[in-house]
């Protein structure tokens, strides 16, 4: 593992780390800024947010995110799968529209109401 240097991004604080090659982290102001250079270094994950199509709805596109982070490396996959679905309303906030994306064991929610139009 080498060194790293990185920018956390937990908290708008913005804090600037270094990451040892013995994943000591330091440049950080609080324990979460630590975990975050550790993690990022180790497993990078982010949390995806993106549009699906939907149908008999008042706009074209259903805005969805993942209710957890998934690994980085599985980013472009899942956004493929993301791109084949299209939704039919009615759609509720909270709504689970692909269970386990690329078998990372976090749900693509819908984020918002998406009603019926008549």
């Amino acid at each position: 593992m080498e060194e790293r240097d990185l920018i956390c991004i937990v908290c708008p604080r913005g804090c600037h780390l270094h990451v040892d090659k013995d994943l000591n982290v330091t440049g950080n102001f609080c324990p979460r800024g630590a975990a975050y250079g550790k993690q990022e270094v180790t497993n990078p994950t982010r949390v995806i947010t993106s549009t699906v199509r939907i149908e008999n709805a008042l706009l074209p596109l259903c805005p969805v995110r993942s209710n957890g982070a998934i690994p980085k490396g599985k980013l472009f996959e899942a956004m493929k799968e993301i791109d084949k679905i299209s939704l039919k309303a009615p759609v509720k906030i909270g709504d689970v529209v692909i269970h386990d994306l690329v078998g990372s064991g976090v749900d693509l929610i819908a984020t918002r109401d998406m009603p019926v139009v008549k």
